[in-house]
């Protein structure tokens, strides 16, 4: 069950369950927090996980303009303002680790630790910025769908298509209730990030990379593209870019080893 604040001006959904140390689970793009449906249960047993929708996507309001890294991250930062939550391990999924690495710059006293999956610190090539905008010119005149149905596959190994085609069709249609233009504008914003690489390899947070063995969006190579001495790194076999989906128990198990290290 999704409650609702008001925060950075805008409605945000968001799902909370456990008590204790809070982690914030942030989704990836053309997401929501269901994509954490199977990993919420398990964090909870010891944790307080909250797992907003990201503006734009799921349940969230749909503002206009560019949603750049740095407005995503203040509106977590509000949110835990609102929850009353001083300091949270934040993890990010694709897009929600942009958005955790833009955080993490900000606000590295709110953070007990914070982590990447499928993601990367590194910022868009020209040839990966110039598709994020051909993206938003497709949605414009061909609507959402057909962009998701090319985006979805691409998401997960090329193995589990065929053997997880339950799970690649809910995540199409969670693709498929992102408003338009809360792709749109999330594209925007995703081209014009930063490189973050610094953020990661100076923090003095324990941090947190998870990769995908067989990912055709962010290659591992990608995820750990920076060394420091406080971080856990693990390659998933068999998984692409959405190891919630495609193996929860081995990443609910990772993040778990991860919440409970004494750094």
């Amino acid at each position: 069950m999704k409650k609702t604040c008001q925060t950075n001006g805008i409605k945000l959904a968001y799902q909370e369950q456990g008590q204790g140390k809070a982690v914030v689970l942030l989704h990836g793009f053309c997401g929501s927090s269901v994509y954490w449906e199977y990993i919420i249960p398990k964090l909870a047993k010891d944790c307080r996980v909250i797992a907003p929708d990201l503006r734009g996507h799921g349940d969230s309001a749909v503002p206009v303009g560019t949603y750049s890294m740095e407005l995503f991250a203040e509106d977590i930062k509000q949110l835990l303002d609102y929850l009353d939550i001083s300091e949270a391990t934040l993890l990010g999924h694709s897009l929600g680790g942009y958005v955790t690495l833009a955080f993490a710059d900000k606000y590295p006293e709110r953070l007990h630790a914070f982590g990447l999956i499928h993601s990367t610190g590194l910022p868009d090539t020209d040839e990966a910025r110039q598709n994020r905008y051909k993206g938003v010119e497709r949605i414009e005149q061909e609507g959402i769908e057909p962009f998701i149905n090319d985006l979805i596959p691409k998401l997960f190994a090329k193995n589990n298509l065929q053997s997880m085609k339950d799970t690649v069709e809910k995540a199409r249609q969670i693709g498929f209730a992102t408003k338009p233009e809360g792709a749109q504008n999330t594209l925007k914003g995703m081209a014009e990030r930063s490189n973050r690489n610094a953020v990661i390899a100076n923090t003095s947070l324990p941090v947190l990379l998870v990769a995908g063995a067989d990912d055709q969006v962010i290659s591992p190579d990608k995820t750990f593209s920076v060394e420091q001495q406080l971080m856990m790194a693990k390659t998933l076999p068999h998984v692409g870019h959405m190891s919630m989906y495609e193996d929860p128990a081995q990443l609910s198990e990772v993040i778990h080893k991860f919440l409970h290290s004494k750094w």
